[in-house]
């Protein structure tokens, strides 16, 4: 990916508004110059959710491999819009997936995480046809894509369809995530009966046989407060867990995402990511 400086400042301040009507703009900048995925994959006939892959251009086999998921507040978005994650993780030697996954009203609660899990097992099955390691698979995401991905590595019952558990996963980056948030009126409809809401709750699923996590967090966050991200790494590090928590002085909720775009200015971000999928263990 060879991203622009010159619309870097531009990019930052849209960041900056927030998730308002400024959205198409962000992501334009965010993608401008960025060359398209090389193979897009239909990754489930039951639903027609595909996937986009970026490949480094020396992967040998070997690369680790990040399956990302966008947020959108479980109600929007699509991988398109993520074209920049996935080119400028593929500049790092990372195999990268970004999935699309079934959002409200579409579908609710669990099934949006059921889609994350079907294309994290397409990740396993297919990683070495693309040059990357399927023993080492990486769930990602950012805001409601870090609860899925939190989800899936987290909790026993999503890939186990797939004969697969989260021990299997080589990890789980999580950027600006909900993982202990309240539901409330404003969610209610996307997550069901109240009775289904603790399972949403990605720290209520941590027992120990998780890998290990890296949660990012800007403490300027005002969409989802950074205590989510410290209160996950609590429960994981009290489970026995590895949990690396990097937390970005100010900032707000798309800071992570800024990371990628424009390293140079949110400089902690994108090593932190190359350091943790490089790592024998996550």
């Amino acid at each position: 990916m060879r991203l622009r400086s010159l619309f870097a400042p531009a990019l930052v301040a849209l960041f900056a508004l927030g998730s308002s009507g400024c959205e198409r703009a962000i992501f334009a900048a965010a993608n401008r110059g960025v060359r398209p995925p090389e193979a897009t994959v239909v990754f489930s006939q039951a639903t027609g959710l595909s996937l986009d892959v970026y490949r480094p251009h020396d992967a040998d086999g070997r690369a680790p491999v990040v399956v990302f998921f966008y947020g959108g507040g479980w109600t929007r978005g699509e991988r398109a819009q993520y074209r920049f994650v996935g080119r400028r993780l593929a500049e790092g030697g990372v195999l990268t997936i970004v999935a699309d996954y079934r959002t409200w009203p579409r579908a609710g609660f669990p099934a949006f995480v059921d889609d994350a899990a079907q294309a994290v097992a397409w990740a396993n099955q297919h990683a070495s046809q693309y040059g990357g390691d399927p023993s080492r698979v990486f769930v990602a995401g950012h805001s409601a894509g870090a609860q899925i991905a939190a989800l899936v590595g987290a909790d026993a019952r999503y890939l186990a369809p797939y004969g697969l558990k989260p021990h299997d996963l080589a990890g789980v980056i999580g950027l600006s995530g909900p993982y202990d948030f309240v539901v409330g009126t404003k969610y209610a409809a996307i997550f069901g009966a109240p009775s289904q809401w603790p399972a949403a709750q990605a720290v209520n699923a941590v027992d120990g046989d998780e890998p290990p996590f890296l949660l990012v967090h800007a403490t300027g966050d005002r969409v989802v407060d950074p205590a989510d991200s410290q209160e996950m790494a609590d429960r994981l590090r009290k489970a026995g867990v590895r949990a690396d928590l990097l937390m970005v002085p100010g900032g707000g909720h798309t800071t992570p995402l800024q990371g990628l775009y424009s390293p140079h200015r949110v400089p902690a971000v994108l090593p932190a990511i190359l350091r943790f999928v490089a790592a024998p263990n996550g």
